[in-house]
């Protein structure tokens, strides 16, 4: 056989056009077609088609959802340089030293709704570093930047980077605030 451009195809085996035939009856047609030609299908034993899975959840149309947000955007060398400074204010300070992943959570989004509604520009997230013993080191360290990107704090925050020394360091971050429009 040959293609339109002069190429060559190759011919499916037997069994790959059982497999290719069983594949093709489990799925829905988006419209009425043909799956394989008639020839194909007198010297292909199929299996019957299997009965849908009750477990399995069902297809549902996707809601709508609010507008997609940009993605989150890094503070930028000349202000994290005035930043760390102290030519350019931070607004506002959390420290969530102490809490549990769920306090630190309300609290950081109450603090980040917050200061978005008073037209904050700039704040400090204090996380820590983390227990320098056994087990697991800087939950909040890790999470914060993970939340930051759920849809929730989206709504507030522009973007996000590790504060400077002096402010911190890796146990801080700088988050700019998105203003909210009235």
């Amino acid at each position: 056989m040959s293609s339109r451009d002069g190429s060559r195809r190759r011919v499916l085996s037997r069994d790959e056009r059982v497999l290719w035939h069983t594949v093709t009856r489990s799925i829905e047609p988006l419209r009425a077609s043909t799956l394989m030609a008639p020839e194909d299908e007198q010297d292909v034993a199929v299996p019957a088609r299997p009965a849908p899975n009750a477990t399995r959840p069902a297809m549902t149309a996707p809601t709508p959802s609010a507008p997609a947000l940009p993605a989150l955007a890094p503070l930028g060398r000349r202000l994290r340089a005035r930043v760390a400074r102290g030519k350019e204010a931070i607004d506002g300070r959390i420290d969530l030293h102490g809490l549990t992943q769920a306090q630190a959570h309300s609290a950081l989004l109450h603090f980040l709704r917050g200061a978005s509604a008073r037209d904050k520009k700039l704040v400090l997230v204090i996380t820590g570093k983390g227990a320098r013993g056994e087990g697991e080191r800087g939950v909040l360290k890790r999470q914060v930047p993970q939340w930051l990107g759920l849809p929730e704090f989206r709504a507030f925050v522009i973007g996000f980077e590790d504060a400077h020394v002096a402010h911190g360091g890796e146990g801080a971050l700088y988050v700019r605030i998105r203003r909210l429009r009235k």
